[in-house]
């Protein structure tokens, strides 16, 4: 009998990281039969949100990120509904009378499940999903789900695999409401009137407690590799692009640098950094990355497990922040990004607001809005190629600050000098002085950081600027 539990966690467990309730290539056995072999993305769903009067939304456009989301997870939406309140109602999220609104909608539409657009705790999916008699699913899970479906990386799906099981840790009761409470011996003492539901219960806990442990030292191994890697980047330029989901950083990057990087009308296309050299004109290469995209309401499990990932854009010269300008939803998602950015410690000091997709854009007033508010803007279409020259115009200003330029004259044996000008500076020119070739200057652009560490023995060095 433990052998078989044992057995149907690690299935569990396995489930959860290899697939999901979107994945359409397995399901998690819950046990509940209201959430057996649940595979949404063949389901028929009625989304429902529950939002603050302040925040700035209304009625037709509350729930558009959500059906974003769940049109990339491949949900058909046969109903919406939304409530305005100042807070959530602790039990079912929904007030009594929109709850009764939403079973109606339910046996209208023929809905097969309802996706929320809040984060529900476990007990407001317990108690929901009592009340509808149908599968409940909220933000974080249908995020989460998505991003397991998009992790093609080991370190991407270590990370997914991570958060995944921090959120369903929680909610594991949920899934054992099915084995009913069997009194366990009746005599008292410790586990006495325990039934298998918690008996499974606590094996469960104690299995993905266990993975957890592993899953987050295999990460900091990954992390470790990582920061070595960007380190060794240092003394070379760095650009990070950084934005909302499909904003168009995948396309944007694809044009600057030639890259065949994966671009597609989704959300979350792109869950790994990627780098790739740039050719910056009036400066020269730099490396640019691309990063994952962010939203409103990112699971904080899920910003934990990526925080890594995301090192690139925290040791960036320039962090590019990419918009989509054709969004009526713009400025909430600038504010978004500079949100999450602030959550994983990356401090928004040097930062260039570049408005992607104003070959979409129905009304340039909008656009004026956004320049005159943000000040230092560039206005682009990446999929147009326009305004790239200015981009790389821009650019170029933003990095010259961080750099000089240098005229180093030195023997053609200073070994120990070529070396450190290979590691970290950009040479322009070479020239022998003398006839006997036995003497060189060198332009170059250096770091202003590490001028202070160059081998200064026979060498003759003059700052241009």
């Amino acid at each position: 009998m433990a052998a078989e539990l044992c057995l149907e966690i690690v299935v569990f467990v396995a489930v959860l990281r290899g697939g999901g309730i979107f994945s359409g290539e397995g399901s998690r056995d819950l046990g509940d039969p209201k959430r057996e072999s649940l595979k949404v993305s063949s389901q028929r769903a009625v989304l429902a949100g529950v939002f603050h009067p302040d925040d700035g939304f209304d009625r037709t456009n509350a729930l558009d990120e959500l059906k974003g989301l769940v049109h990339t997870a491949g949900v058909e939406v046969v109903g919406e509904l939304v409530q305005f309140r100042e807070t959530p109602t602790p039990s079912t999220c929904i007030g009594s009378g929109k709850l009764e609104e939403l079973k109606q909608m339910i046996l209208a539409t023929e809905a097969q499940m309802v996706i929320f657009d809040n984060n529900l705790s476990p007990s407001q999916g317990r108690a929901l999903e009592q009340a509808l008699e149908k599968p409940i699913v909220d933000r974080s899970e249908v995020i989460l789900d998505i991003f397991a479906t998009h992790a093609r990386t080991t370190e991407a799906m270590l990370q997914v695999e991570l958060a995944q099981l921090m959120y369903y840790r929680t909610r594991l009761k949920r899934m054992w409401t099915h084995l009913e409470r069997v009194g366990g011996g009746g005599t008292g003492g410790l586990g006495a009137g325990r039934g298998p539901g918690e008996k499974q219960l606590e094996t469960d806990r104690r299995l993905i407690d266990r993975r957890i442990a592993e899953l987050k030292s295999r990460l900091h191994d990954v992390e470790e590799r990582r920061s070595r890697t960007v380190s060794l980047r240092r003394e070379q330029p760095t650009v990070s692009l950084v934005g909302y989901t499909n904003a168009g950083k995948s396309t944007l990057m694809r044009a600057l640098t030639g890259a065949d990087v994966l671009v597609e009308d989704k959300l979350f296309a792109t869950l790994d950094t990627r780098t790739r050299r740039w050719h910056v004109a009036a400066f020269g290469d730099v490396l640019l990355s691309d990063t994952v995209g962010f939203v409103r309401n990112l699971p904080h499990h899920l910003v934990a497990s990526f925080r890594s990932t995301l090192e690139e854009a925290q040791h960036a010269d320039l962090l590019l922040h990419v918009v989509d300008a054709s969004s009526p939803e713009a400025e909430r998602q600038i504010r978004t990004v500079y949100e999450v950015l602030q959550e994983i410690g990356i401090e928004a000091t040097n930062v260039l607001l570049v408005l992607n997709k104003v070959d979409r854009v129905q009304d340039q007033s909008f656009v004026d809005v956004l320049r005159r508010r943000y000040g230092d803007t560039v206005t682009i279409s990446a999929a147009q190629g326009l305004g790239l020259d200015r981009l790389h115009e821009v650019v170029g200003l933003r990095l010259s600050g961080g750099f000089v330029e240098a005229e180093i004259e030195t023997g053609v044996g200073n070994g120990r000098l070529f070396a450190w000008l290979t590691q970290h500076a950009a040479e322009h020119s070479r020239t022998y002085i003398d006839d006997a070739a036995s003497r060189v200057k060198i332009a170059c652009r250096l770091p202003k950081q590490a001028v202070g560490s160059m081998p200064q023995e026979d060498a003759v060095v003059r700052l241009t600027s």
